[in-house]
Order: C-alpha cells, then structure tokens, then sequence
C-alpha cells in the first residue's frame, strides 16, 4: 500500500523518479477510488511544502515551474484510479495579466499552484481588457479574480479592470488579488483589490482563506 507521507517528502523534494515510482506501483495493485483520492491529495500536500520552501528562499522560481509539471504528471499517473471525476475542487479562480502586459511567467506558476491546491483556474491569457475580465466572471462565477502585471502601467489596467467589475455590479461577488512586481499595499488599496502579492505561493495560501 502507498505511504501517502513519503509520496507527500517526495513532492516536496521534487524527487520526480521517486514520486511516478511510488504512484505505478499504486495504480497497478488497483487501488479504490477513495484511496487514489489520498493520493492526489498527498501530492497537494506535498506542493504546499514546495510553496513554503519557496516563500523561505530555498527553492527558486525554476523549482516552482517543474513542481507545477510534476504535479501534473502525477495526477496524469493516477488519472486511471482517480474515476470520471476530478479530485474535489475547493473554488474557482478567473486568472489573467491585465491590458498591456505580456508577461505570463507569474501567472503561469501561480495557476498551476493554485490547481494543485484544489482550485479551478480559469486563465484569460496575457494582454486582457477589462470586458474580458467581467464577461468570465459573469460566466463561471468565481469566488476570486486574481490579477497579473509586472509593468508600471499595469496598476492602472487593474484598476480599471476593477472599477470594470463594479460597473457590472459583480464586484461584490468575488475577491480580488493582484501579483507581480510593481503591486505594493498602497496600489492594492488605490486598485481597491482584497489582496496583493509578488510571492505564487503566499497568493495561493490568501485564497485558500477566502473559500475556507
């Protein structure tokens, strides 16, 4: 039987060899669909390990970009044990960088982090106007809308992407975090999101104590 422990140290340690080893092993002695659960979630476990590890400055974004792919390789291991359904999801989250900015590195590593912690991210892509923003909102209401910039210029889409939210009167349905570099509290507060970050991890962890 697995030990969902050492899988959890192995996740944490980016042991991939070790973390697909022990998961065959368990796919192939057939294990009950609530078992295979248990897995997935010693795997969460194990990417909220990576997450502090990474908020201490002992893993690197590189690390956080290939435990979000051997998250994903693990869950493709287990898809066979795991049944038609997804494991629990714990809320969702419409995701994206705001107009005028590219950069999707931080959204990236954020999104897949959010995923390995129970979330369904719904990731808009770079470069989105504020309608873009409302028009997924009003679709898959969300319980967060999470916001990505790392331009100067990018304060100011956020903004507009919020007073976009309160025009449609959606506001008050969804909290709102931005990341990147330029975001600090006095911007959150001018903004008027819930929340700010220029840390993946710390984002994930906000969100959780919102759908808690």
């Amino acid at each position: 039987m697995l030990d969902f422990e050492a899988l959890t140290k192995a996740v944490g340690e980016l042991d991939e060899e070790e973390v697909l080893k022990q998961l065959e092993a368990f796919v192939a002695a057939s294990p009950s669909e609530e078992e295979a659960q248990k897995a997935v979630t010693a795997c969460q476990n194990g990417m909220a390990i990576v997450g502090d590890l990474f908020e201490k400055g002992e893993y690197f974004v590189g690390d956080l970009i290939f435990a979000g792919e051997l998250l994903t390789n693990a869950i493709n291991t287990l898809k066979p044990v795991i049944g038609g359904k997804k494991a629990a999801t714990i809320g969702k989250i419409v995701l994206g960088t705001v107009a005028g900015d590219l950069h999707d590195i931080g959204k990236n590593i954020f999104k897949s982090m959010a995923e390995a912690a129970g979330f369904e991210v719904y990731d808009l892509g770079i470069d989105q106007p504020p309608e873009n923003f409302v028009e997924k909102v009003k679709e898959v209401k969300p319980e967060i809308v999470g916001m990505s910039g790392v331009l100067t210029l990018a304060l100011e889409s956020m903004k507009q992407t919020v007073d976009a939210l309160k025009e449609a009167g959606v506001r008050d349905e969804v909290k709102v975090i931005i990341g990147g570099n330029p975001v600090t509290k006095e911007a959150c507060e001018q903004i008027g999101a819930d929340a700010f970050t220029t840390n993946a991890a710390e984002g994930v962890k906000i969100c959780q104590s919102w759908v808690q």
